[in-house]
């Protein structure tokens, strides 16, 4: 098995551990508050590599089903009280303009988020983001959306600012966050195309984080953002002209 493979499987994996336990959760198998069973026990119980829990237990906190408590473990959360039911859960995603508010208010946030985790990162969430910026590459040299793994890339961002809020808060309003082929394809009027530069500008903030520069890491987030601000309002130009 080649490494492309190899990695799909894991991919497969993670999903496969994220809707077990989101079920479990969903169908009360763990009351909100109670702990889940420690990742060595999840290891046991699923047959699966600890990074595959990590990665599954990821995207389940990204969905505020859980919550991680430092030295403590991973607990569940009210699933009627997850981002689903939620403050911007009712946005309405297909509307361009929308997506550009979204965008707009990410941006005061996300580039304070960038220059925290290039001075606060652990070696651990250096990883996390490396890991999540390759899954974005893999996505797009597949054609596949990355719609999951760019909105991990910059949660796992905000997790290395070392403030649980900025997480949280990517969580809130991840409903809002769509790429620009799922939006476009919406108008019917305008042929989606995806962001050309997407892969290079991640890179720039990974790049960034890495060397432990702030203000580069931040300058990195704003080229980011400012040019995917720049690409949904030509596509709001493009729509009304057409």
């Amino acid at each position: 098995m080649n490494l492309p493979q190899i990695k799909a499987q894991a991919r497969t994996l993670v999903s496969q551990v994220s809707d077990d336990l989101r079920r479990q959760i969903e169908a009360g198998a763990f009351r909100p508050g109670e702990r889940l069973p420690s990742e060595a026990a999840l290891t046991q119980v699923h047959s699966v590599s600890r990074t595959v829990i990590r990665e599954a237990i990821a995207i389940l906190r990204s969905d505020g089903l859980v919550e991680t408590r430092k030295g403590a473990g991973v607990f569940a959360l009210d699933p009627a009280k997850s981002h689903r039911n939620g403050p911007f859960s009712d946005l309405n995603t297909g509307r361009i303009s929308e997506a550009i508010e979204m965008l707009e208010m990410r941006s005061a946030f996300e580039i304070k988020s960038a220059g925290l985790a290039a001075m606060r990162r652990s070696n651990a969430q250096l990883d996390a983001i490396v890991r999540h910026h390759e899954a974005v590459g893999q996505c797009l040299a597949r054609g596949e959306t990355t719609r999951e793994s760019d909105f991990q890339f910059h949660f796992a961002v905000a997790e290395a600012t070392q403030n649980t809020r900025f997480p949280q808060f990517l969580t809130l309003i991840r409903e809002g966050i769509m790429p620009r082929a799922q939006l476009t394809a919406t108008t019917e009027r305008v042929k989606p195309t995806p962001n050309p530069y997407l892969q290079q500008e991640h890179g720039a903030i990974v790049g960034a984080i890495m060397d432990g520069d702030a203000k580069a890491a931040e300058a990195a987030m704003t080229l980011h953002l400012d040019g995917s601000l720049r690409r949904y309002r030509e596509i709001l130009r493009a729509s009304l002209e057409a």
